[in-house]
This record gives structure tokens, sequence and C-alpha cells, in this order.
């Protein structure tokens, strides 16, 4: 499968992989940010943004999806980046192919089964009628009905797209993302990945629970944890300046050790 990507910069490679229901747009502030001393790749997941559509969606096919775009752009290694489900795809192609990933950059997702809770927003999106929907705020107000977080409801019709004849469909694949979400919430393993590791949580977010610590030690055991104070699961949208701050520290300090 080939990825739809954009790319930013020049220098070494950085590869950003986005979470549940975004596309490559949901990084551009970081990937320009980074895209002075870098090379940002930022694709598109498959069944997501304009990557093609599958009739499955696992995280060893993901995974492979990324290392096929690696071999595309004639990128032996490289730094991975992923941000909640992205950043199982990230641990999941560290752990099976160290040898292509430098090192290890995991936004807000440990590599534990999680608990879901996208059920309400995956039910409000398959039951908007999109056939005779006539306009995006109406497409808003609808989905108010089961989702009244504004900007999860702005995120999620980021994925809103509308035909030269007026007509509106979703971007990504959200039948098959339905049929696979328990592949989407379970857990990533593999031999430990040896080399940097960087995971970023939020402070208000608990997808890196207390107890996963120990496991992602177990499978990362250079790991280094950090917390933003103030951020929630999107940390790249609550604080941005904190997270490259934090992202710069740690590319500059594996920089200076290879």
């Amino acid at each position: 499968m080939e990825l739809y990507f954009r790319e930013f910069g020049q220098g070494p490679p950085i590869v950003i992989l986005h979470g549940l229901l975004g596309f490559f747009d949901n990084w551009q502030t970081i990937a320009r940010a980074l895209a002075d001393n870098y090379w940002v790749i930022t694709p598109d997941l498959r069944n997501h943004g304009r990557s093609p559509h599958a009739d499955t969606h696992t995280y060893g096919e993901m995974s492979q999806d990324v290392l096929s775009l690696l071999d595309q752009l004639g990128i032996p290694s490289a730094t991975l980046m992923g941000h909640s489900m992205g950043g199982k795809v990230a641990m999941q192609l560290a752990l099976d192919h160290p040898e292509r990933i430098d090192r290890l950059v995991v936004i807000d997702m440990a590599p534990t089964a999680a608990s879901g809770g996208h059920e309400t927003i995956f039910h409000a999106l398959l039951h908007l009628d999109l056939q005779h929907l006539r306009t995006r705020e109406e497409a808003d107000a609808r989905l108010k009905e089961h989702i009244p977080d504004t900007a999860v409801r702005q995120f999620l019709l980021k994925n809103l797209t509308r035909h030269s004849d007026g007509s509106f469909a979703w971007k990504m694949n959200l039948p098959v993302l339905w049929k696979y979400y328990s592949d989407i919430l379970s857990a990533v393993n593999g031999v430990p990945f040896a080399k940097p590791a960087l995971f970023v949580r939020g402070g208000n977010s608990n997808y890196i629970r207390p107890d996963d610590e120990a496991v992602i030690r177990q499978l990362f055991p250079r790991a280094q944890i950090e917390t933003i104070v103030g951020a929630g699961h999107w940390v790249h949208a609550d604080k941005p300046q904190e997270l490259l701050a934090l992202l710069r520290s740690f590319l500059t300090a594996a920089d200076r050790v290879s």
C-alpha cells in the first residue's frame, strides 16, 4: 500500500504518525517547526485521509505500510514519532524492525491494551446521513446531539469532504475502522527496542497509566517518560511549545550520542 504523505524541510528524517480518525494535517504545526533541522514526513495511515482504503486494519499491517514508505523514499533508518493509534504503529515497527528506527517518540499512548471510549463517536459518525446533508454547519449540529465537545467535533469534521457535485463523504474508512476497533485497542509486543525512546503523556490524560510504566520500560529499556502538565490526550494541540521543547531536547541529545 502506498501511503499519501506530505514532507517538510531537509536533514535527518523524522516520520510522524497521526492517531485514530486523524490525518497528516493534525501534525503540520509540529512538522513545520521541526523542519528547520529535519526532513519531516507526515503520512496518512491506511483507511485515513488520502491514503488508500483497505478491508483490514491491524498494527502489523500499518507498521508494514510505514516500512514500505521508508523503502519508497530511500530511507534506511529514521526517527519515528506517533500519537495515540499512530504511537502504537510506531512502537510495533520499532519492535519488529529496530534496524530501521534510530529512535522512537510516542505521544500519549502505552503499549498495553486500551480501554476504549470512542463508541459514541463511531455511532454518531456512522449514523450521520451524508446523503441528505446540505452544509457543514448542519453536520456539526447533528453531531452535537451526541458529541457536545466543540473541539472534538471540529477535529472530526476535518474528515468531512465535499465532492464536485455537492455531496459529502468521509475521508476515513469508517466501517472498517469500526470493525477493527478491538484491534486498534489491542496491545503491541515484541523483542525489546534497545535504542532511545521518549514517551510524552498529557497531565490530564489517562492513556498512559502509572501501571503502564513497567511495561514501557520492559519493552523500551531506554525509555524517557515525561508529563506535560495541563495537556490532554491531544498534547500537540494543547501544549505545542512545551511538546516542541521536549522533542528538541530529546532529538538533540540523541544526535550527540549518535
